[in-house]
């Protein structure tokens, strides 16, 4: 089962941009964009219905496989940001995300992001549980 479809926002996040996200000239720390996806894709999840420590109770987690990211502006001190998250192709065992930060309508970063579902105590590849994967499906057919 493999599904792409465009990457479409499907989950946005607002984030204010705080004095520990920044470096001594007040703009956000690159790795910390980092931090600011892996949220989007946190509540992305979390507004699907699925908590990820339940997730990991039941032995299915999500690791980061590959990320690309091109840092196009800074933000700074106290910007209110938007973390746009979409799906751009969904296997059994993995999905792609596109991710944007935007603060307003302009454009500060976009991500590619390969997460691969694993077995969080052997650290193993699993299949994707149904109910993600139906949900996500279900989305991806909506948005294209």
């Amino acid at each position: 089962m493999k599904h792409t479809a465009p990457a479409k926002p499907i989950h946005s996040l607002a984030l204010r941009v705080y004095y520990e996200d920044t470096d001594a000239a007040g703009i956000v720390y690159y790795a910390n964009y980092l931090r600011y996806i892996e949220r989007g894709r946190t509540e992305f999840l979390r507004a699907l219905g699925h908590d990820q420590n339940v997730l990991m109770k039941e032995g299915v987690a999500f690791a980061v496989r590959a990320v690309s990211a091109d840092y196009l502006k800074p933000a700074v001190l106290d910007d209110l940001l938007t973390i746009e998250t979409a799906v751009a192709s969904l296997g059994r065992a993995q999905m792609v995300f596109v991710q944007r930060v935007l603060r307003g309508t302009e454009l500060l970063l976009e991500a590619k992001v390969r997460v691969a579902c694993i077995d969080p105590v052997r650290g193993k590849p699993i299949r994707m549980p149904d109910a993600i994967l139906d949900q996500v499906s279900a989305l991806l057919d909506a948005a294209s």
